[in-house]
């Protein structure tokens, strides 16, 4: 097992809190990922300078990273049209849910919301039981 310093995720945490602190401070909105993004879409717009700068963030984070000269660890193991799929259900799922995990699991768990709470453990009982099958069941 490779020996990964705690250091980047403790950083990118501290990020994600800030800027959802931010957030909801300058804008009274929630970072919820799938609804500020629903919100640039029909029938859903609703103020979008703040939506694209947010999401731009988003995007240009990852290049920046890799400027710093640090690798960004990953594997992905699967197709592209298997991603895309995944992609689209979880886009699906997080309107089913009335949002994300970064809604529930960053803001309305911070927010001490138990419909978040609730939505949370949902999200992690469902990717556990999926893991499982994928991984061991299949």
């Amino acid at each position: 097992m490779t020996d990964i310093s705690v250091l980047p995720s403790l950083t990118g945490g501290a990020l994600i809190g800030l800027s959802a602190a931010l957030l909801l401070f300058t804008h009274k909105h929630t970072a919820g990922i799938s609804g500020i993004a629903a919100g640039l879409l029909s029938p859903w717009q609703a103020g979008g300078g703040w939506r694209w700068w947010f999401l731009g963030g988003l995007v240009v984070s990852g290049p920046l990273y890799r400027l710093s000269g640090t690798d960004i660890p990953m594997q992905l193991h699967t197709s592209t049209a298997v991603l895309a799929v995944a992609g689209l259900l979880v886009g699906y799922g997080t309107r089913l849910g009335g949002g994300c995990t970064s809604g529930h699991g960053v803001c309305g768990i911070a927010r001490l919301s138990l419909r978040s709470i609730i939505a949370t453990l949902t999200f992690m009982l469902t990717a556990s039981i999926t893991v499982y099958i994928v991984r061991h069941a299949l």
